[in-house]
């Protein structure tokens, strides 16, 4: 174990160790019905990816079925949006794309400093080591994603904007939101597919409890503001 943390292979030994608490973590929320990478997703803000979410909802389960080009190749992208797209955020959940480059970097890391190691008898500081080591983690992380797409529950993987599921009824599945203390929710868009909010009232003084149904307003700060969804009329599944 003192080898592992050894000062030349410590970053890479760090990185597989994060990747496996977080592997434990997803396993762990799925087990008692919580989805962790669900909940980051709806954390994160919003990044212009929509050239590529709207091109992939318009064919996804057309007569061909075709795959959208990715985003790097929509005019209207901004930098960080094209690094986003080409790394599968949108298609796979953070989570999973963190746990495919945490491997990949400390994978990498342990077996360019072997053959280091082998070849001139030590090994290099970790931080030369790991410039040839992120060189290889993310196009890893990105050939990973691609393959990753193909295979998760469409839930998953079908790329849907997070302004497209304001108008929409969730169902609040754990917690109680209030004002300034988010409980979390389940969302169906109109693929069938489900996706996890973390929700709050938008007006002062209304709370949601379990089970209830609220209607998706906007959405601020990561949070999605809600409202009651007490009349048929505003439902929209």
């Amino acid at each position: 174990m003192a080898d592992f943390f050894a000062p030349e292979t410590a970053p890479f030994a760090v990185a597989l160790t994060l990747m496996a608490f977080i592997a434990i973590l997803e396993i762990g929320g799925m087990l008692i019905g919580l989805s962790p990478s669900g909940a980051l997703d709806s954390l994160l803000p919003e990044i212009d990816l929509d050239a590529d979410l709207d091109v992939d909802a318009d064919f996804a389960g057309g007569p061909f079925d075709v795959d959208a080009p990715a985003a790097p190749d929509a005019p209207g992208a901004g930098p960080l949006s094209q690094v986003l797209g080409w790394l599968c955020v949108g298609r796979v959940p953070v989570l999973v794309l963190l746990v495919a480059f945490l491997t990949a970097f400390g994978i990498s890391g342990f077996v360019f400093q072997g053959l280091v190691q082998g070849v001139v008898g030590a090994a290099l500081p970790a931080a030369l080591a790991a410039i040839p080591a992120l060189a290889i983690a993310v196009p890893a992380t990105r050939f990973m994603g691609l393959g990753l797409a193909k295979v998760m529950p469409k839930e998953h993987t079908e790329a849907v904007s997070s302004r497209s599921f304001v108008g929409k009824v969730a169902t609040v599945i754990r917690g109680e939101a209030r004002r300034g203390l988010a409980a979390e929710a389940k969302l169906t868009d109109g693929f069938g597919q489900t996706h996890y909010l973390l929700v709050e009232p938008d007006n002062d003084g209304e709370t949601f409890d379990q089970g209830d149904e609220v209607l998706v307003v906007r959405k601020a700060s990561g949070v999605y503001r809600v409202i009651a969804s007490a009349h048929p009329a505003m439902l929209d599944r």
